[in-house]
């Protein structure tokens, strides 16, 4: 491959990354104090049978966010309730939402 063709690919590949990362940011829905692309960061802590303990950025997130104003997307979602208690509770969130007894 020549020197023009890599540096023509190499634009390529930067202007197809640059892209995507626009797309993610306009797809991501701001709700409850938080865009629903961060939400995703708290998805491996509430999903599956034995799921890890939340990530600092999951934290970070949850702590950022309106529980309150989530309840109806938990009680919508079937996610199991207890995962997402458990999340809080990780997370040293103390003040619960009223959908999570």
């Amino acid at each position: 491959m020549g020197k023009n063709n890599t540096k023509i690919l190499v634009t390529a590949l930067v202007m197809v990354v640059t892209a995507a990362m626009m797309i993610e940011e306009a797809t991501s829905i701001p709700i409850c104090g938080v865009n629903t692309n961060d939400l995703k960061k708290c998805s491996p802590a509430v999903t599956g049978n034995n799921p890890p303990p939340p990530t600092p950025q999951c934290c970070k997130v949850a702590k950022a966010a309106n529980l309150e104003c989530l309840c109806p997307y938990f009680t919508r979602s079937g996610l199991d309730t207890a995962k997402i208690k458990a999340l809080g509770t990780n997370c040293g969130i103390t003040k619960k939402p009223s959908c999570l007894p």
